[in-house]
């Protein structure tokens, strides 16, 4: 039976790392696997993540648009236009067709950014949320955390910086409440791991962790 894994965690908690590497972990047993990414994966998608993600060596897909004149709301139906975008063609007909789902970032992110960090009405968000995934929760959500001012010391040692993680240090502290928040109140779904933790000790916690989801499924 094909399973729908999210990854989430805030900006330099090294998640799009272990994301690749359990993918490419499955993909070596041979399960039928797709990886795919928020927002992305879809023609859509690409050209809202070129306009949204802004880092220094990506133009924006609209002539004329800056990434710093998007309003917040706008942000927040941009994103909510990919999510249904992808869910619709790619998401959902995969795992109908036993493709299980490995993504990188999911509506918890909107709450966690453009609510929390953002600051817009939460209850609009989830109402969003649930319009664009029309129901499809994934198995289970892998969350990394990671203190803000470690996250943005990994981040600042590299040039290429997105919009996103040049937000002041509070905004990124909302977002891991935002995070943190939303685990707690469903923490069968939700995994939390320190992404402190070295490198390969947070891959074999993961793999254990989906090891358990798989022999639940019968694809031991």
């Amino acid at each position: 039976m094909a399973f729908f894994i999210v990854f989430e965690g805030g900006d330099g908690s090294g998640k799009t790392t272990q994301v690749r590497k359990l993918y490419a972990t499955l993909c070596k047993r041979e399960y039928p696997v797709r990886l795919v990414h928020e927002p992305g994966s879809t023609s859509l998608g690409k050209s809202i993540r070129r306009l949204l993600g802004a880092r220094k060596r990506t133009q924006p897909t609209i002539e004329g648009v800056s990434p710093q004149s998007i309003a917040p709301e706008t942000e927040l139906f941009l994103f909510e236009a990919s999510r249904a975008q992808l869910v619709s063609e790619v998401i959902r007909p995969g795992l109908e067709g036993g493709v299980s789902i490995i993504c990188d970032r999911y509506i918890y992110s909107t709450v966690a950014y453009q609510g929390y960090g953002r600051k817009l009405d939460i209850r609009l968000i989830e109402q969003l949320n649930e319009a664009a995934i029309g129901g499809l929760h994934p198995d289970l959500v892998i969350y990394l955390d990671i203190p803000p001012e470690a996250a943005l010391k990994r981040k600042t040692e590299t040039n290429d910086m997105s919009r996103f993680e040049k937000e002041e240090l509070a905004f990124h502290q909302r977002v891991r409440e935002g995070y943190l928040k939303q685990a707690a109140a469903d923490p069968q779904r939700w995994f939390v791991i320190d992404a402190l933790l070295p490198k390969s000790k947070i891959t074999d916690i993961i793999m254990a962790r989906v090891e358990k989801l798989l022999f639940s499924r019968g694809n031991s």
